[in-house]
């Protein structure tokens, strides 16, 4: 690994932010996260600024916002400051970081290679020491495959526990607010204030079982396989769980992955279709083609893929009771070099959402803890326990850290 400044040599700071300020918005002054610097991903309202979600045309056609969004107040009131507005992929419609118009974010715990997205601006300024923690989004992954690629701590909370409101949507019936920081105690801070109190039942815990499904694993590559075993055998030791292997769980993980795939680009069309059509030529020619594929989703395609998910999530909750959580890795590999070639690309993004989909569409919480090392280069642990189960998941990165 290099250093932050070996990392950043060469590169233009608005591949990070596309706002900073010293800060570029104050906190309250006092509170649980007093001090705390905030890289805000660029889909959410900040009162004063306006939106620019990854692409220069929108920024140049939105309006400034007059409120912040639901997310950044809550965590401004709580002391935390915003030092700046971190870049995205285009409309946060990608998994792998780069930007055709800003620049790719450094990955300084794997230089040469891509942070992962769509949070990668926060990503980024986190691994990099210019944050102390990113607010993200993650819809098939935008949180768990950056703080997987760039070794940190990352939490995608149970569908609905956060508010979303005054963030751009992608997919509304998968979105959910995120965060990411270097330690297990500030990422828990956060989720302190963003997540509601009914989620301190002390019904929730404890864990006793840790399942590892092995249809999942297998999607992993084989390096992040050896290193699984013994990161999930250690996890396990140390928080007192048994670890129970099983075939699968929630059905073909394949099926479930294509399924998700398209259920989400119909609602990505719906969401930002009129846009892109009315703005031919803005986008940069990867996003480009994958808007293009989900304008020609059908509402049979969209049907039949919703009854897909309908029937796994069923069986996923149905095999993830109170006390028992799924390990599995939170990416496929380790991040894909700068110059990964199109249909690279399109196999490791494939591969990763056949592991992301599972926990994305059924809203279940995921953790990503950086427990794995695959020559040299950082990957996530992925924990996902059942719904509002969130605070216990962040109360036990903190112990797997003590």
């Amino acid at each position: 690994m290099g250093t932050p400044e070996e990392a950043t040599a060469g590169t233009s700071a608005s591949a990070v932010w596309r706002e900073r300020g010293a800060p570029l918005v104050a906190g309250s002054g006092s509170g649980p996260l007093s001090g705390v610097r905030l890289a805000v991903k660029d889909v959410y309202a900040v009162a004063g600024h306006r939106i620019g979600a990854g692409n220069p045309v929108w920024l140049a056609e939105a309006e400034t916002e007059t409120a912040h969004s639901w997310a950044v107040g809550a965590l401004l009131d709580a002391g935390a400051e915003v030092t700046g507005i971190a870049q995205t992929d285009e409309l946060t419609y990608s998994l792998s970081g780069t930007n055709a118009h800003y620049g790719t974010p450094p990955n300084p715990a794997a230089p040469g290679r891509i942070p992962g997205g769509s949070s990668s601006g926060p990503a980024a300024a986190v691994a990099l020491g210019e944050a102390d923690a990113g607010l993200g989004s993650d819809t098939a992954g935008s949180v768990r495959v950056p703080s997987s690629y760039c070794g940190l701590y990352g939490m995608r909370p149970t569908y609905g526990a956060v508010s979303a409101e005054g963030m751009l949507p992608l997919a509304p019936a998968f979105d959910t607010v995120g965060w990411l920081a270097r330690d297990a105690g500030t990422l828990a801070r956060l989720g302190e204030v963003l997540l509601p109190e009914a989620g301190r039942s002390e019904a929730q815990r404890p864990f006793h079982t840790a399942l590892v499904a092995a249809d999942l694993l297998a999607l992993a590559d084989p390096p992040v396989r050896e290193a699984f075993g013994p990161a999930a055998a250690g996890l396990a030791e140390r928080l007192g769980l048994r670890i129970e292997e099983v075939p699968s769980l929630g059905g073909d993980p394949a099926a479930r992955g294509s399924a998700f795939s398209t259920a989400q680009a119909a609602q990505v069309w719906e969401c930002d279709g009129a846009w892109v059509t009315a703005h031919p030529g803005a986008l940069g020619s990867g996003i480009e083609q994958r808007f293009a594929r989900a304008s020609a989703v059908t509402p049979e395609d969209r049907a039949a893929a919703e009854e897909v998910l309908r029937t796994s999530t069923r069986d996923v909750r149905a095999g993830l009771p109170q006390g028992t959580l799924l390990l599995l890795p939170a990416a496929s590999g380790t991040a894909p070099p700068l110059d990964q070639d199109e249909a690279d690309k399109d196999a490791t993004r494939k591969a990763t959402i056949q592991l992301t989909a599972l926990a994305g569409s059924a809203g279940l919480p995921c953790l990503v803890l950086p427990r794995m090392t695959v020559e040299g280069l950082p990957v996530g642990l992925c924990v996902v326990a059942d719904r509002g189960n969130d605070r216990a998941l962040l109360e036990l990165g903190v112990l797997s850290d003590g």
